[in-house]
């Protein structure tokens, strides 16, 4: 059900359903930006890090698993 505010908000009931299945189960992403690295993340702790140049430090970055 389309909201007029935000004709993109859908239903609580579609949020819980599955979505169609791709190949691999993978989905496609268009992300337009200024750089960008690839790097594999390496353990750290209990978690994984991937470090980037200090000249990215304040700025907003998304990060996206591709395997």
């Amino acid at each position: 059900m389309a909201n007029a505010k935000n004709p993109n908000k859908k239903k609580v009931d579609d949020r819980n359903k599955p979505t169609a299945a791709t190949p691999n189960n993978k989905v496609k992403f268009e992300i337009y930006g200024e750089e960008m690295i690839e790097k594999r993340v390496k353990s750290s702790g209990n978690s994984g890090r991937v470090y980037l140049p200090p000249n990215w430090v304040g700025h907003k970055v998304k990060i996206i698993r591709t395997d």
